[in-house]
């Protein structure tokens, strides 16, 4: 072993200093504690980003296509025999068609804007993500000319329950022999939806593809196709084979484009709270590195005798290392063990302080979800776990050195 017997029970008898060194023991303590906080606080907000990119991800890709292809200007005529051709590229999942518009939402004396997003009936309840969260009447009902379904906090805003009726407005006005006045159509809500994302059961409603090309004026045309492929990371080839088999000139936007903003500013905040809650286990270190040098500073005669005794210098600072490394070890362990039960428990945790302070930690109107996410990787604790350990035992090597090289003459001179 790299540590003898001899040196692990000096060392750990160093830790467990004596009254009159009790100082000592409270610095080494604050630095256990610092390291198993560091340790804890970054395994935490690691998993609550992660869990937080990924929720965000399955919300936003799982709703929206990973490629829209559009036409040039106006609205995609001749959508049919164009997605049957993009069916047959290789990684294409499906190929969905769309009408999108921005609406003027009316009912029980209450008003606000809303995004109309249209599609066949199939089509919707072919998306999981819709049509295994439908909280107030059935999908059998979303169908003809009258029907919508909307979210569970826009209902809840507006008043709303299935088979209520909702006024949109459309911005697109028509012209009568009065003059030029707003298009408004009364609808009836077929069913109510929670997707758990705040932006889309607030502000989302969903329309048949028939009623909406009636409504918006598209003709026989639509917004766009959503594409769905096999791995929305990697569009560029698809790109390129749907291009060339759509055989006209085509607007091709994919979700890296449209969300590109909101996931850099994700990972950005991810990465710099990782370096600023790095600085708590380097503040710790550095309590390391004071309590070991006043320790070697106390324990200057004992060292002596230990090397008059026959003890290498090797085994000097081995002896110091193992002390200083025993701290970091064990702060890392702790906060190891509370991190990943915090991390597990953290949409526990957040209701019950919740409950107990009577304020709203997570607001879904600002973090867009309506859970706290937590999404622990791997990857991620043993970078925390290694850069723990690794500055620990980097703290150590100096006082260890000068316990080394400590000279037992001078030492004991005036003992």
């Amino acid at each position: 072993m790299i540590f003898s017997p001899f040196e692990r029970m000096i060392a750990m008898r160093y830790l467990r200093a004596r009254r009159e060194e009790g100082f000592i023991s409270v610095i080494a303590g604050f630095s256990l504690a610092g390291i198993a906080l560091g340790v804890g606080t970054l395994i935490v907000v690691m998993s609550v980003m992660n869990g937080f990119r990924a929720e965000l991800m399955s919300k936003i890709l799982g709703l929206n296509g990973h490629l829209g292809v559009r036409a040039e200007s106006g609205a995609l005529q001749d959508f049919d025999p164009l997605a049957k051709r993009l069916r047959t590229v290789p990684g294409v999942v499906s190929v969905t068609p769309i009408v999108e518009g921005q609406v003027m939402a009316a009912a029980n004396g209450v008003a606000g804007g809303a995004l109309v997003r249209a599609l066949r009936p199939d089509d919707l309840k072919a998306r999981r993500i819709v049509a295994d969260n439908i909280r107030g009447g059935s999908l059998d009902d979303f169908q003809g000319r009258s029907a919508v379904m909307v979210g569970e906090n826009f209902a809840r805003r507006f008043g709303l329950t299935p088979g209520s009726a909702l006024r949109l407005i459309s911005p697109q006005s028509k012209t009568t022999a009065f003059g030029t006045v707003p298009r408004i159509k009364t609808y009836k809500v077929a069913a109510i939806f929670h997707l758990g994302m705040f932006q889309y059961d607030n502000g989302f409603v969903f329309m048949p593809l028939e009623a909406a090309q009636l409504y918006f004026r598209t003709g026989s045309g639509v917004s766009q196709l959503e594409v769905f492929v096999e791995d929305p990371d990697d569009l560029s080839d698809i790109k390129d084979l749907i291009e060339a088999r759509a055989e006209r000139e085509l607007r091709l936007i994919d979700w890296q484009q449209t969300n590109a903003t909101f996931f850099n500013a994700v990972e950005v905040e991810r990465n710099v709270m990782f370096l600023i809650l790095t600085l708590i286990i380097l503040v710790a270190a550095f309590n390391i590195v004071s309590s070991l040098i006043m320790l070697v500073k106390d324990k200057g005669s004992a060292i002596a005798i230990l090397r008059t005794m026959g003890a290498s210098r090797a085994a000097v600072m081995r002896i110091f290392l193992l002390a200083g490394a025993s701290i970091g070890i064990v702060g890392t362990a702790i906060g190891f063990a509370l991190g990943l039960a915090f991390a597990s428990n953290i949409e526990t945790i957040r209701r019950w302080l919740e409950g107990l302070s009577g304020t709203d930690l997570f607001s879904a109107e600002i973090y867009f979800l309506s859970r706290l996410p937590s999404r622990v990787e791997t990857g991620d604790v043993v970078l925390v776990v290694a850069m723990s350990i690794v500055l620990s035992l980097l703290a150590t090597l100096y006082p260890a050195w000068r316990a080394a090289r400590l000279d037992p003459v001078e030492a004991l001179r005036y003992e």
